[in-house]
């Protein structure tokens, strides 16, 4: 078992990792060296350590010795580089002979650091094993979360894996007022619901003595993205069919919008990209992106409706704003909106904006730092998970993935067999198939489980520990 996380960097997503590791009864030390963050830290049931990652007398401070995961998560990717070369070096000289070897997980921005990292440089010259960039990761969840106008979140859990969190409406006549139990009886193939948020009342996963009731939040089960439509139905949204290769106006053409661009013109989608700024316009132009006969680079500024008129913004199906100021980007949002486009995203920083543009109008949002934390919590769940997920509007439940490895006590016995915590689900099973891919499938009790089968599994934080143990063992 891991002895102790350190995290270098106070900031949002350092305190986010920080509580929900704390939340896992995991032992955690937080490194800054701003006092304000360092302050905000104090709230944490956590080692605070106020100083420079960087120096060597911090990390032994901190317990790098005790240590089994280092997380650099600074707004410095250089920064980030040389703590992670340091943490290693430091746990080499610092722990006892025999520990086991430091885990390094590095947050970075720049594009040319992820492909250090893809290539193995980064290991090998910085001691970095993991590399999180949370800005593709965003993009696939966006281009998710906008099939539907009425999802809250998306979480995407791999080869067809999806969590999808909405709002049960009081046109869902089939599934409120009466137990759970007795809808799977009634609606055949019932999506698996693995958490549930009532007004004022805590979060929970439900149990097939449960009753729906009108605004409750949920957290639904889908097995491939064209299981969306008949799901949103079932819980009372009237979505109209949308067109799979959409047309797609981006405003911006820094590093993420460039990123929203290659994902949707890799989809054979028209994209049509606005920047204010005629330098990044221009150079933009000239890149291997810019040469995509699918893509159009408009200069001008995002917030004038005449511009927007000639460009036929109105034409486009989904708007999608990824400035570097979150207002910039919720204001183009809503132009977009005003003149007639019917799907808008944004690729946020702030995450109290996330549940307040929704209310705006805007389709879906997604929360950059959000996505970083859920990377970097998957990153050192690897040994047990390989995937893991916070669910967002239903806060205290969480998802994992566990392998069944060759070997293991559990191969040849059925789903049924596994020894679950008492508020845990199990919502998929993923197995893989002859060409080497993974099959995402239902989880029947009666299924018998195979060496190098997933299970996605949702329960609360507390719990996760225990699962653990039980599956370990």
């Amino acid at each position: 078992m891991l002895l102790r996380i350190l995290i270098a960097g106070a900031g949002r997503v350092g305190l986010e990792l920080a509580r929900a590791l704390v939340g896992e009864d995991k032992q955690v030390a937080v490194i800054d060296n701003d006092a304000r963050a360092i302050k905000m830290a104090q709230g944490v049931d956590a080692l605070v350590v106020h100083g420079d990652t960087c120096q060597r007398a911090i990390l032994k401070e901190a317990g790098i010795n005790e240590a089994g995961v280092f997380v650099a998560a600074t707004s410095s990717d250089e920064k980030n580089i040389i703590a992670c070369a340091l943490a290693r070096h430091a746990h080499e000289k610092e722990s006892e002979k025999g520990s086991p070897r430091l885990l390094t997980i590095c947050r970075v921005r720049d594009p040319k650091y992820l492909r250090e990292g893809r290539e193995g440089h980064l290991r090998n010259w910085a001691g970095v094993d993991k590399v999180i960039h949370p800005v593709d990761g965003s993009v696939r969840r966006l281009k998710t979360g906008l099939k539907m106008t009425c999802f809250d979140e998306v979480i995407p859990f791999g080869d067809g894996a999806f969590i999808l969190e909405m709002e049960v409406t009081k046109d869902a006549g089939d599934l409120t007022f009466t137990s759970l139990e007795e809808v799977c009886e009634r609606i055949s193939d019932m999506p698996i619901i693995v958490g549930l948020k009532r007004q004022n009342e805590a979060s929970v996963i439900p149990t097939k003595h449960t009753q729906l009731l009108p605004k409750d939040r949920v957290a639904v089960a889908a097995i491939g993205t064209e299981s969306f439509s008949r799901i949103v139905r079932l819980f009372g949204h009237d979505e109209v069919d949308f067109t799979s290769v959409p047309r797609v106006a981006i405003f911006g053409a820094g590093l993420v919008s460039q990123r929203v661009a290659r994902s949707f013109l890799a989809d054979g989608c028209r994209v049509t990209v606005i920047e204010s700024n005629l330098t990044k316009a221009n150079a933009l132009s000239g890149t291997s992106l810019g040469a995509n006969s699918l893509l159009d680079i408009i200069n001008g500024d995002h917030d004038d409706p005449e511009l927007l008129r000639e460009v036929e913004l109105a034409s486009h199906d989904i708007a999608i704003a990824a400035l570097d100021n979150d207002h910039a980007s919720i204001a183009a949002a809503l132009m977009a909106s005003e003149l007639g486009v019917p799907r808008t995203g944004l690729i946020l920083s702030t995450s109290d904006m996330v549940s307040v543009v929704k209310r705006m109008g805007i389709t879906f949002a997604v929360d950059r730092k959000r996505v970083a934390v859920d990377l970097i919590m998957a990153a050192i769940h690897e040994e047990l998970t390989g995937i893991f997920g916070v669910l967002s509007t239903i806060p205290d439940i969480v998802g994992i993935c566990f392998p069944i490895r060759a070997g293991s006590d559990y191969v040849g016995k059925n789903l049924d067999d596994i020894p679950l915590p008492s508020h845990a689900v199990t919502c998929f099973m993923q197995r893989p198939s002859e060409d080497g891919r993974m099959l995402t499938l239902g989880p029947s009790g009666e299924k018998m489980l195979q060496a190098g089968d997933r299970l996605i599994i949702f329960l609360p934080p507390y719990e996760v520990e225990e699962l653990e143990r039980r599956l370990e063992g």
